[in-house]
């Protein structure tokens, strides 16, 4: 394919399987990185003819419109991803995940890109008013969080620009995130209570009966090829929830999955009333418009892992660099 994306943040836990399903897709990709956690994710993505590679930062101008040259649509994903690592460095998190995705929306219109496909979150929605009800596209966005708040402030500077602009925009509001990937991470609900009772320790659950909804990395990462291939006009100035409806689960749910695969597991849970995030989404608009569905579900990503850690493919699990903070 002719078709050149640019992928920012593509060393990442999300962006080097994206990378990696452009690539062998035919696309030609390049990755805009800083390389805050390193480059391993990628390095053997120098074998890909079609693939290149600008370290740099979405924040400085002069990198963002080399990344941005003869590209045909961005995958944006460069971020301070997370709770704890936006409230660590909060003025690295503004600069970042706004103001860099302000500038790097900017060159890419300048520049004639056709389309810029946006990673949000599902946190944007923070607590439901009706616990009995799903959240959808259409729903008050609440967020709790400076990560989640650069989130919805960005989307909102997408949405709110000119339709006749060259760079047609579509935020997707990722789920809880979990699964293998070439940077892997334990910080993560799933990943980390696998992984905690994979290697034979209690786990502490606070809160067992909030709602999130989950999403495997690797099918978070094909909802942004299936906005790229899609018809414009289906996604232009959109927003999709990613993920299923039935993959909504509370914490104790999450647990209750992985003793189907781990019996002897050892739970502890500690009473928790109040959780400033706590929402069920609805995921109809994705399926029905771009006909997108999941091709991993929480068991068996929870099996993979545990796959994974007995087989001792990573030495350390405990080591930090599987951590955002």
């Amino acid at each position: 394919m002719s078709k050149k994306i640019l992928v920012t943040g593509g060393a990442g836990y999300i962006g080097s399987v994206l990378t990696r399903q452009l690539l062998e897709k035919g696309y030609n990709v390049r990755v805009l990185d800083r390389l805050m956690y390193g480059g391993e994710p990628i390095i053997d993505m120098f074998n890909y003819p079609n693939f290149e590679f600008v370290k740099g930062d979405v924040r400085n101008r002069a990198d963002v419109e080399k990344a941005v040259e003869g590209v045909d649509s961005v995958a944006h994903l460069a971020a301070i991803v997370g709770d704890p690592a936006c409230a660590k460095d909060p003025e690295l998190s503004n600069s970042t995940n706004l103001e860099g995705s302000k500038l790097l929306y900017d060159v890419a219109n300048e520049k004639g890109v056709n389309r810029f496909v946006f990673a949000s979150t599902c946190s944007n929605y923070g607590k439901m008013d009706d616990p009995n009800e799903f959240v959808r596209e259409d729903s008050t966005l609440a967020p709790v969080s400076l990560y989640a708040e650069t989130k919805v402030a960005t989307e909102q500077y997408l949405l709110g620009q000119s339709k006749d602009n060259n760079c047609k925009p579509t935020c997707l509001r990722f789920s809880t995130v979990y699964g293998l990937s070439l940077r892997p991470r334990f910080d993560l609900t799933v990943n980390e209570f696998t992984k905690e009772l994979a290697l034979g320790r209690e786990l502490v659950v606070f809160g067992e009966q909030f709602w999130r909804p989950y999403c495997h990395v690797y099918d978070l990462a094909r909802s942004v090829v299936t906005v790229i291939e899609a018809d414009q006009d289906k996604v232009a100035f959109d927003v999709f929830n990613v993920g299923d409806t039935s993959e909504n689960y509370q914490k104790q749910m999450i647990v209750e999955e992985i003793q189907k695969q781990i019996p002897d597991a050892n739970i502890k849970y500690v009473k928790k009333d109040e959780d400033p995030r706590d929402y069920r989404v609805n995921f109809d608009k994705i399926r029905d418009v771009l006909g997108f569905e999941l091709k991993f579900t929480v068991p068996k990503g929870i099996a993979q892992i545990k796959e994974v850690l007995d087989a001792g493919f990573i030495v350390n699990p405990d080591d930090s660099k599987y951590k955002n903070v």
